[in-house]
């Protein structure tokens, strides 16, 4: 047996108390025994086993911290498992659950999307008319879709202000735009033109629901809008007359 692994194996019986215990490693033949004292013993020890050779097959640094972490889940989900009506078979099915809760919610309430920092534009890429913007809004109604309901509907009364050349035809433009401008010809409707377009940006981008009462006012003044006359001032006049002219057939 050699000096480490004698060392070795009498460290594993050295006593614990006392600071003068000592090791005595015997030696082939006739010779006397080696006498360490405890200290330098357990030092040669240590030096001995922080050889690489004892520890080629050791886990790496990822692989403990790895276990460590499932060691954690594992002491976790038992001490709930313990806590839970029912043991590990409750706990599951309250997991089960909070996960059904949460698809149901993401399923309802679509992915978050973060919200622009300015007004988006009234109009998509595709144009269409007033009464395809009222249809849209109708069938979506129909469905219980309040919020897109509500921004079709807003898009109706627009268009149907472009298309009586009360309104410039303008890509770009927002719902305040829009009510501001149609104001001016229409100011027995200011109120809700301006309300309206604050129901079509709180829904759009506001983060807020629409309702069957929001959408009700929005139709209402879609109506009314067009059963009101316009009060032509001098410069709506001339942009009316200037729309009128673009519209003629040449």
């Amino acid at each position: 047996m050699s000096l480490a692994g004698g060392v070795l194996t009498a460290l594993l019986t050295l006593p614990r108390d006392g600071a003068t215990a000592v090791l005595a490693l015997p030696l082939t033949g006739d010779e006397p025994p080696v006498t360490i004292p405890r200290d330098p013993a357990r030092e040669a020890a240590e030096r001995e086993l922080s050889k690489p050779m004892y520890h080629e097959n050791d886990p790496s640094l990822a692989q403990r911290a790895l276990d460590a972490v499932w060691d954690w889940i594992d002491k976790l989900f038992g001490a709930a498992s313990t806590a839970t009506p029912g043991g590990a078979l409750g706990l599951a099915v309250i997991v089960l659950a909070v996960l059904a809760v949460a698809a149901a919610l993401w399923w309802r309430l679509g992915t978050p999307h973060r919200a622009p920092t300015s007004a988006p534009a009234l109009f998509d890429d595709r144009p269409r008319s007033a009464a395809e913007h009222r249809a849209s809004a109708d069938a979506h109604a129909a469905q219980g879709h309040w919020n897109q309901a509500v921004q079709e509907r807003m898009r109706a009364i627009v268009r149907s202000l472009e298309e009586r050349a009360l309104l410039d035809p303008r890509p770009g433009r927002t719902a305040d735009e829009a009510a501001a401008e149609a104001a001016r010809t229409l100011p027995s409707h200011t109120d809700r033109l301006r309300a309206a377009a604050r129901d079509f940006d709180d829904v759009t981008y506001g983060g807020r629901a629409a309702t069957p009462g929001t959408y009700d006012r929005l139709s209402e003044l879609d109506r009314d809008l067009e059963r009101t006359k316009p009060v032509l001032t001098s410069s709506s006049a001339l942009s009316t007359a200037h729309n009128t002219r673009q519209g003629a057939a040449p």
